[in-house]
């Protein structure tokens, strides 16, 4: 039952599914791509519904990117003060845009700005919201959307519907969603928005850029061809020097196990796996990862997953294409040699 503290409305309003477009001051993110392609697919099914966005101090050329895959239609906030990301404000331009516009649906990218502002906005809109959810379909009988999200560590699948609010949120981790073909064919319609600020709540001070050791020059995990993984079984942080110097030479990016994390080997922006971010690589290569369910939801749609493990029956090694069971200090040095043999760098 609806909550009766919430006022009353009328679902027949609420067309559309809606994405926000999160960028990093360059370029779109490439969670905000991929689900603006799902949009399209779950548009279809509402009968040809438009597609939207909401970009938040973007830039026109960010906004065409976006209708080159996907939308019809882009709403670009445009305010001074939000120049600068600062939760409170950022949240209630966007609730202030999606209750003008009305999307039926409205999904995010569970980032780590996404998760900050998804509640935030659901709650200034009055709706629910389903976290991190990893499959997204269309009730064919009820038209509601089905948000669909692992529980109970990872056993098991809950479905979601949010039957008597609108709009229906979602968040979505990256990588779950292939990113659609850019067409540059593709019209839409660029509109600028001036929303107010009224009582701001931050002052925005100063930033420092956290330097992730060695890694720290690396591209993100969910944005690579090519991703090396270290778990637990390298038994240290040094062992990630060695992966980190066999992801360079693949021109891919490292990324760790919940273990490694947990043990600080690795920063948690670098973790995949079902309490880290999900992963869609061409090749994957995980060195001393056991390869728990929990891990292996985070790297399934993996074109290649290639394991390098001295126990023969871990997890990992029965579900990678390829396996070799072995010594990483000896085996990973190796591979590094005959790549930079392949290469003429030695």
């Amino acid at each position: 039952m609806p909550c009766k503290l919430w006022p009353e409305i009328n679902k027949e309003e609420y067309k559309g599914v809606w994405v926000y477009l999160e960028h990093d001051g360059a370029k779109l993110k490439d969670v905000a791509l991929e689900l603006l392609g799902k949009a399209r697919d779950l548009a279809a099914k509402r009968g040809k519904a438009p597609v939207g966005g909401v970009l938040v101090a973007g830039t026109d050329e960010m906004a065409q990117e976006a209708i080159y895959h996907g939308a019809d239609k882009v709403v670009v906030i445009v305010n001074p003060e939000l120049k600068v990301y600062t939760p409170y404000e950022y949240a209630n331009a966007i609730a202030k845009v999606v209750a003008k516009y009305k999307p039926e649906i409205f999904l995010i990218g569970a980032t780590k700005r996404g998760r900050e502002l998804a509640a935030f906005i659901a709650n200034t809109l009055t709706t629910g919201i389903t976290a991190d959810c990893t499959a997204l379909e269309i009730d064919p009988k009820t038209g509601d959307l089905m948000q669909i999200r692992p529980t109970f560590g990872g056993t098991q699948m809950a479905t979601i519907k949010t039957p008597h609010r609108r709009p229906q949120m979602a968040s979505v981790r990256p990588g779950v969603f292939p990113k659609p073909p850019r067409d540059v064919n593709r019209k839409g319609e660029i509109i600028h928005e001036a929303v107010e600020i009224n009582g701001r709540r931050t002052t925005f001070l100063g930033a420092e850029r956290r330097i992730e050791r060695d890694i720290a020059d690396l591209p993100p995990v969910e944005s690579s061809d090519v991703v090396v993984a270290g778990g637990r079984g390298l038994g240290s942080a040094e062992g990630f020097k060695l992966l980190v110097e066999l992801a360079k030479l693949l021109n891919g990016t490292v990324a760790a196990s919940l273990m490694a994390v947990r043990a600080g080997w690795a920063p948690h922006t670098r973790q995949v796996g079902q309490t880290g971010k999900t992963i869609r690589p061409r090749l994957y290569i995980a060195v001393g990862i056991s390869g728990a369910v929990q891990h292996m939801m985070g790297i399934q749609e993996s074109k290649y997953i290639v394991a390098i493990n001295s126990d023969p029956n871990a997890p990992i090694v029965q579900n990678s294409d390829y396996a070799i069971v072995g010594d990483y200090k000896q085996i990973v040095p190796l591979l590094i040699e005959e790549i930079k043999r392949a290469k003429g760098l030695s």
